[in-house]
């Protein structure tokens, strides 16, 4: 019998290529993809006791943007399986977590205090959290894979767990706008009604080029121009700064 632990905690490979993922796709695809007109409301956090205690950990070593971020990213992510991908099965406690924990490593506890890059440092607590708080492996495992692989922007080939794929998503709607159609405006207007951005992109930005500089061999260096050397300015960043889809918002 096959192990229902990979269907249930998001480990069910997909397409790593957004292209590929959505090339025609039945809603996802062409000029006017399909947005279901879904608020804030619809997707309710987790209460878990798990859930919980993880909110409150991230909620004290992180800065109110980038927790009010993980929020965001959690609702996006959400709404995308949930029109596009409804046969999607992974469990939203594990997806919430995972959008808890995507950032941690840029935390200032963290960021500077380790040479790994912030996904993989990131990566690294979360699954000693998950375990210490008296998750199962397997949902750790995969919320730390899901980070581990969440900047894998460029990567074009192979597959990626269905969790991986929405942080992927989300992550990158939030940060740089794009495929912000696979969603209902109100959803957008909603979620940063309830996690306000507070100038989040110049905020990323920031701690993008704060990594850079500490670290000019980060794993965020792949978004640079090849032999990205420091003093140099970062694409990322401007992409970031650039984001018009939430300019209004922050």
């Amino acid at each position: 019998m096959s192990d229902p632990n990979v269907a249930f905690y998001g480990f069910t490979a997909v397409p790593r290529d957004p292209d590929v993922l959505f090339k025609d796709h039945p809603t996802a695809s062409g000029d006017h993809p399909k947005q279901d007109p879904f608020t804030v409301k619809d997707f309710p956090l987790p209460d878990s006791t798990l859930a919980n205690e993880v909110r409150e950990f991230v909620k004290k070593e992180l800065d109110l943007q980038t927790f009010n971020h993980s929020h965001r990213v959690y609702i996006y992510g959400a709404a995308i399986a949930k029109t596009h991908f409804p046969e999607w099965t992974y469990d939203h406690e594990t997806y919430y977590l995972a959008c808890l924990l995507h950032d941690i490593g840029t935390a200032e506890k963290f960021l500077a205090t380790t040479k790994m890059s912030f996904e993989f440092k990131g990566a690294i607590i979360a699954r000693d959290l998950i375990l210490q708080l008296g998750g199962v492996e397997d949902q750790a495992d995969s919320i730390c894979d899901a980070i581990v692989r969440h900047q894998d922007i460029f990567v074009k080939g192979g597959n990626i767990t269905q969790l991986g794929q929405a942080l992927q998503l989300s992550t990158i709607l939030d940060n740089v706008g794009l495929r912000a159609d696979l969603v209902h405006p109100k959803l957008i207007e909603t979620t940063v009604a309830a996690f306000p951005r507070m100038g989040w992109s110049e905020h990323f930005a920031r701690v993008v080029e704060k990594e850079l500089a500490l670290k000019p061999w980060c794993h965020t260096s792949t978004f640079e121009i090849p032999n990205w050397a420091p003093g140099k300015s970062s694409n990322f960043a401007t992409d970031v700064r650039g984001n018009d889809t939430m300019r209004s918002f922050d």
